[in-house]
């Protein structure tokens, strides 16, 4: 459910922002579902909603547009509105307060990072981040050790390590982004390595060696012919003087023993 949110001044107080909708909920509480109900829930959610932008608005500045903030908050409205039971006495703002900035939370940890982090290391995260922000104070102020860090919010040493490290995972970097300090549009990607195919080749002939060695001399020969010299087999049975299908068969059976021979040798080196 998408709610369009008007865009609106007030000079009110931030905490001014609660209007009087008990009677409403009450009047709810007794509808059944249907067209009434829900023109009454919305009703409920457009007084609400300066409030839920307020609470948004808090969140700002942490790499999500202010749209976007207003919208989840809006979500979280709409779910404390649909959830709350007038009949329980408390009021309506104590309720929807913790629902709605649950909401965005919620929504910065599941939407906004750029890497995959369990959810316990995303709040040491937030714990670490607050941590530094308390105790970095001045303007020539130093980070704080994780040892500071960890007695401030009574975290080990390893959970505040942990939390460092995501803070480094909440945004990734584009390999097509310039490297620092380069004037000729160099980029990580340049930095990064590939595949280089010829050692593998290198692995593999060193890796067939031994086995060729003890091969028979016509099994040798064929294998130099077909894999070295590029030879047909037609050309090579002509060559040695035997059929095309019996070429056939001794490759089939001489790269079968090639193939066992190794796979026993790496068996017994990982053994």
């Amino acid at each position: 459910m998408t709610l369009a949110v008007p865009r609106t001044h007030s000079t009110r107080h931030p905490h001014d922002d609660a209007p009087d909708t008990a009677e409403r909920f009450c009047r709810l509480a007794r509808l059944p579902e249907g067209h009434e109900r829900e023109e009454l829930s919305q009703e409920i959610v457009r007084a609400w909603m300066p409030m839920a932008r307020r609470l948004a608005r808090q969140f700002r500045n942490r790499g999500e547009t202010l749209e976007d903030l207003e919208q989840v908050a809006a979500l979280g409205l709409v779910k404390a509105v649909g959830r709350y039971d007038p009949a329980h006495g408390s009021a309506f703002e104590s309720f929807a307060v913790p629902t709605i900035v649950g909401e965005i939370k919620r929504h910065f940890r599941d939407h906004t990072w750029g890497l995959h982090v369990p959810r316990r290391v995303q709040e040491l995260r937030n714990r670490v981040r607050t941590a530094h922000r308390q105790l970095n104070t001045g303007l020539d102020a130093h980070a704080p050790s994780v040892s500071r860090v960890a007695e401030h919010t009574g975290l080990t040493e390893e959970e505040v390590r942990a939390g460092s490290e995501a803070m480094e995972s909440y945004s990734t970097l584009s390999l097509d982004a310039e490297m620092p300090s380069s004037d000729d549009g160099y980029s990580l990607l340049d930095a990064l390595g590939t595949r280089e195919i010829g050692y593998d080749l290198v692995l593999a002939r060193e890796a067939v060696k031994p086995s060729l060695s003890r091969l028979p001399e016509r099994e040798r020969r064929i294998l130099y012919m077909r894999f070295f010299c590029d030879m047909t087999q037609s050309r090579i049975a002509e060559q040695l003087g035997i059929s095309q299908m019996h070429v056939s068969r001794l490759l089939n059976r001489t790269c079968d023993r090639l193939h066992a021979d190794v796979e026993r040798s790496a068996a017994r080196l990982r053994n």
